[in-house]
Parts: structure tokens; C-alpha cells; sequence
């Protein structure tokens, strides 16, 4: 796993990525949100689709749920990058719009596009160019 600091003005945002996931249940979810947060003092994160198991993509094992409910009581936004394409689930489909029309949770398709959704969010201000 690596973590970077990406800062745009006030914001700064972890940037998360791993070719084997760490956030495989509940709990190594609020692990990794509070590494990040120690290590970086974030709570804005992004993190690449293949960093989260599988199971957080089907919604009936409850797990993107309480995950996003916990992170909803820590504070911490959240916005996951990659390729969405091969979910074909009505529910899940429906779930990803509305997540990335909502304030919290986004599902972008690639980093730039995750790092400029959270910087656009309601919690931030306007997008300007962003440093490494």
C-alpha cells in the first residue's frame, strides 16, 4: 500500500493505492481511515477499485454500507477510482449515481477525476491545480 498527500489550497486529500486490497471488511476500513488521518491528518481519500474486496461491490453483503456509515461518523469523504464496467447490477449501478451525486462517497474512473470531485465537493472550494 502507498499513501500521498495531494494539497489544493486548504484541502488535502490521501491518495491510496494497493494491488491487493486492504479494505476487506469493516474494520480495515476505520484502520485505514485512521492511518491515513495519524499519518497524513486527511480525511478526504481516494483510493483504487483494486484495494477494496470484491464484496464491497455487492451490495447484498451489506459491506459498502457500513463502511460508508462509518465513515460517515468520522468524517471522512471518500471517492474510489477505476473501471465500474464490469458490475453489471441494476442496484449497484443505481447506488454508484447516487453516491456521485450525494456529498460523502464518489465512484470516478480514473485518479484525476476522483481528486477533482472531492476538491469540487460541498466541503471544499473550487478546483485549482493541484500539487504532488
Amino acid at each position: 500500500m502507498n499513501i500521498e498527500t495531494i494539497k489544493n489550497g486548504n484541502l488535502s486529500i490521501a491518495v491510496v493505492t494497493s494491488d491487493v486490497p486492504v479494505i476487506t471488511d469493516t474494520q480495515s476500513a476505520l484502520d485505514l481511515a485512521m492511518t491515513v488521518k495519524y499519518e497524513t491528518g486527511c480525511t478526504n481519500i481516494t483510493i483504487n477499485k483494486d484495494a477494496i474486496v470484491d464484496d464491497f461491490f455487492v451490495l447484498s453483503t451489506r459491506l459498502a454500507g457500513e463502511i460508508l456509515q462509518k465513515f460517515t461518523n468520522y468524517g471522512v469523504r471518500l471517492a474510489i477510482f477505476g473501471d465500474f464496467s464490469r458490475y453489471t447490477s441494476k442496484p449497484l449501478q443505481d447506488f454508484i449515481y447516487e453516491s456521485n451525486k450525494g456529498k460523502s462517497f464518489y465512484f470516478q474512473p480514473d485518479l484525476s477525476s476522483a481528486i477533482d470531485k472531492l476538491c469540487n465537493g460541498p466541503r471544499s472550494k473550487k478546483r485549482n491545480d493541484y500539487e504532488r
